[in-house]
């Protein structure tokens, strides 16, 4: 395990520690087998969840114990020693271990170390000399209990900057449409367990997105949400997000924690390998949204539909004929030259039946039959310019008529 060495002051350590009898160092150093023998013992007999470790485990440990043992003989002896007992004691422990063993029993390990020490200071020391090796025991523990604590502490900083770099990697791969082992290896290791109802929020970041903003955020995410990826990107920010309830007011509470400007979340995906598509349509309203200066916010990349067709986005292009203009043209009762005429003539229903010889009763009823069809309303005004946007871009993916097909202009 990587630790650094972080000696004590010599003066400081000289002044503690008194000078340690030379018939104890030497007691000390001839019962040093007897000690850890006795101290893997203990720790069998008294510390159930060690009785349970895998042997490698075990053997980590025991070997942590050992080393303390003998790291406090050389330090009882020469207290002023560079060799500190972070590097001393733990340095041979493996980095898994503080993954298998929490701080808490990693404490109660040093507990039964120190105890078994204390209870042999009588056959260790003269009489005279029991009170100054109990004090240094005491000291030592306390320094020992200190290099756990850093040694799980640096543990811990090393796994957050790895899971951060991890997460920024799986993001990155998402927005770039990575279908691999590779990335469904990443999304394991993210610890990512949500396999519906995945969405990509984008939006400008905050103007300093600081650590105390990134844990609010991912408390928020964790109350709403089972499954949540944070990236930033320069000044925008990213949300993948696994397993939302209540749609929109979740979005809508997420929206708050973006910076200024447009919220564009994108449609579902089922699994978070799929997750490209949904976070290229949320990019592609981003970008398009400035173009409707009255969109919610949040907003549906879908219901950016005639803005993203503007700005040149293709899958919108398709989506608004696969989605629209195909169920239309597939559809009885004339709703495609129904909703036309009405779209063409000032949404007016009287000059849409005159139009096309039929009552008003007949419009209403298959304009009804067009929200039912497709889920947009043609009378509504934003909807409608969806819906006559996917007319428009529907006719321009037809193939153009032929010479014979063309009218033909006589001069």
């Amino acid at each position: 395990m990587p630790v650094s060495e972080r000696p004590f002051p010599p003066s400081s350590r000289k002044a503690q520690i008194p000078v340690a009898d030379p018939d104890t160092v030497e007691r000390l150093k001839s019962k040093i087998g007897a000690l850890s023998t006795a101290t893997l013992q203990q720790l069998d007999a008294s510390l159930p969840w060690y009785r349970g470790l895998r042997p490698d485990e075990r053997s980590a440990l025991g070997m942590v114990a050992q080393k303390g043992i003998a790291s406090f003989v050389n330090w009882y002896q020469r207290p002023v020693s560079p060799a500190w007992v972070l590097s001393d004691v733990f340095g041979t422990a493996p980095t898994e271990l503080t993954r298998s063993i929490s701080l808490q029993k990693a404490l109660q390990l040093i507990r039964v170390v120190v105890q078994v020490v204390e209870d042999r200071v009588p056959d260790l020391a003269a009489d005279a000399d029991q009170g100054a090796l109990r004090e240094a025991v005491l000291r030592y523990s306390r320094e020992v209990a200190f290099a756990a604590a850093d040694v799980y502490a640096r543990a811990a900083e090393t796994r957050g900057s790895w899971d951060t770099r991890l997460e920024a990697l799986v993001v990155d791969a998402i927005l770039r449409g990575e279908s691999s082992d590779a990335l469904r290896s990443r999304i394991a290791a993210v610890g990512w367990q949500s396999q519906a109802r995945i969405t990509v929020m984008v939006g400008s970041s905050p103007p300093e997105p600081n650590a105390l903003f990134l844990n609010e955020l991912r408390r928020t995410t964790d109350r709403i949400a089972e499954d949540t990826l944070v990236g930033i990107q320069g000044d925008r920010l990213i949300l993948v997000l696994g397993g939302v309830e209540n749609n929109e007011s979740t979005y809508s509470r997420l929206s708050d924690l973006f910076g200024s400007g447009p919220v564009v979340y994108g449609p579902e995906s089922e699994s978070l390998v799929a997750a490209s598509g949904s976070a290229q349509a949320a990019f592609a309203g981003l970008t398009a949204a400035r173009a409707w200066p009255a969109a919610p916010r949040p907003v549906a990349a879908d219901d950016l539909w005639p803005e993203r067709v503007i700005s040149g986005d293709d899958t919108a292009r398709k989506a608004l004929i696969r989605n629209i203009y195909r169920p239309l043209v597939g559809a009885s009762n004339g709703l495609e030259e129904t909703l036309s005429s009405y779209l063409n003539l000032g949404h007016s229903l009287e000059a849409t039946s005159r139009a096309l010889f039929v009552h008003a009763n007949t419009v209403r009823y298959r304009l009804r039959r067009v929200c039912d069809i497709t889920g947009w309303d043609p009378l509504l005004p934003r909807e409608a310019f969806v819906l006559q946007t996917a007319l428009m871009v529907g006719r321009l993916s037809q193939p153009s008529p032929g010479p014979a097909e063309r009218p033909v202009t006589r001069p």
